[in-house]
């Protein structure tokens, strides 16, 4: 009997190490399952774009719906701002994972150490910002600014336009008495009905309505660009998210490139498209929309460069962080390798 329990207990226990072992195979291929799981997943549930009413490929892309088309399974959820400044405080506090700022708040983001990369360049400005001033203000040149009131909005492409413009002609705005008050595009245009300024340095479509109004454009970004004061617009990305989803980024600045295409190759349904995003009409949308340079991928390499080959944008950063240092605007301006390394070069190799 004792010999029989021994054999008892010993089947016994042959079989619970059986029994352990299945099970302890089976959940370590749950897990690795589970793990692959994990790292296959290469898309969000939610994508957060920041962006603003420009004419460009980013808000052709939003009105034709193309990133819904391309990803119709992830939430897409457009987040509307006045400024780069909005977006730049935006990205700090990390409500979204996509942005469209100018150059100006760009290089102060990056200054700033905010937790971005720049992907993509959407387009050059021209005429889509310009100083236009009131009927009846007297004003015919930047000279004749003296004493008068011009809105902006500071820390912007628009902002540092102006600025640069008078540091073209000489003119010191305190000196001249000329003041310059921060306002977003909304309140520029509703300070400008009440006659509580002379004259705006602002963007579309806030531009055209000013023109409507009898307004008169002196100066705009596209005469500065002759002179080699560029500015432009770009979009930044989440350090984290552009690590975590780099397939969504590139997957991003395809639906780009296809907007900026369509608009090439249909300008005159893209600007019916857009007149609604606009406020404007298809006609004034189209003339808008030519007052900027749209870049498409094939367009990225020259101005991103590479590492120890800087392209055309960093250094444009650096020339605005060098003139918004010089305005107290900033601290002091990082040097030309910081913005070499703020943009997200290795897409466009």
């Amino acid at each position: 009997m004792n010999l029989q329990r021994k054999q008892n207990w010993l089947w016994l226990f042959i079989l619970l190490m059986i029994f352990s072992l299945i099970t302890g195979c089976s959940s370590q291929n749950t897990l690795g399952k589970q793990k692959d799981l994990e790292t296959t997943d290469k898309e969000p549930k939610e994508i957060r774009l920041g962006y603003q009413v420009s004419p460009n490929g980013e808000l052709l892309a939003k009105a034709l719906g193309l990133l819904e088309k391309k990803y119709p399974n992830i939430k897409i959820s457009w987040i509307k701002f006045d400024s780069g400044r909005d977006v730049n405080n935006a990205m700090a506090s990390g409500s979204i994972d996509f942005g469209l700022v100018g150059t100006p708040p760009g290089s102060i983001g990056i200054a700033d150490k905010l937790p971005y990369k720049i992907y993509y360049l959407h387009d050059i400005i021209g005429e889509s910002e310009a100083l236009v001033a009131k009927k009846g203000s007297g004003i015919k040149s930047l000279k004749d600014l003296k004493g008068k009131k011009v809105a902006t909005t500071f820390s912007s492409t628009s902002h540092y336009s102006l600025l640069k413009a008078l540091e073209e002609e000489k003119i010191d705005p305190k000196k001249e008495g000329i003041t310059i008050l921060d306002m977003q595009a909304p309140d520029i245009d509703a300070a400008w009905k009440r006659n509580d300024i002379d004259a705006a340095y602002i963007w579309q479509p806030i531009q055209t309505q000013l023109l409507q109004d009898g307004g008169k454009r002196i100066i705009s970004s596209k005469d500065l660009a002759k002179k080699g004061i560029i500015t432009g617009e770009f979009g930044v990305v989440n350090k984290n998210f552009a690590k975590k989803y780099p397939g969504i980024v590139k997957g991003y600045i395809s639906v780009l490139d296809k907007a900026v295409h369509y608009y090439h190759k249909q300008p005159k349904k893209s600007a019916n498209v857009l007149s609604k995003e606009l406020g404007l009409s298809p006609e004034k949308s189209l003339t808008t929309m030519k007052q900027i340079i749209w870049l498409d991928a094939s367009q990225q390499t020259k101005y991103f460069g590479s590492p120890g080959h800087p392209g055309k944008l960093a250094h444009i950063l650096k020339d605005t962080a060098n003139f918004m240092a010089a305005q107290k605007d900033i601290k002091s301006a990082p040097n030309l390798d910081t913005y070499q390394q703020a943009l997200l070069s290795n897409l466009y190799k």
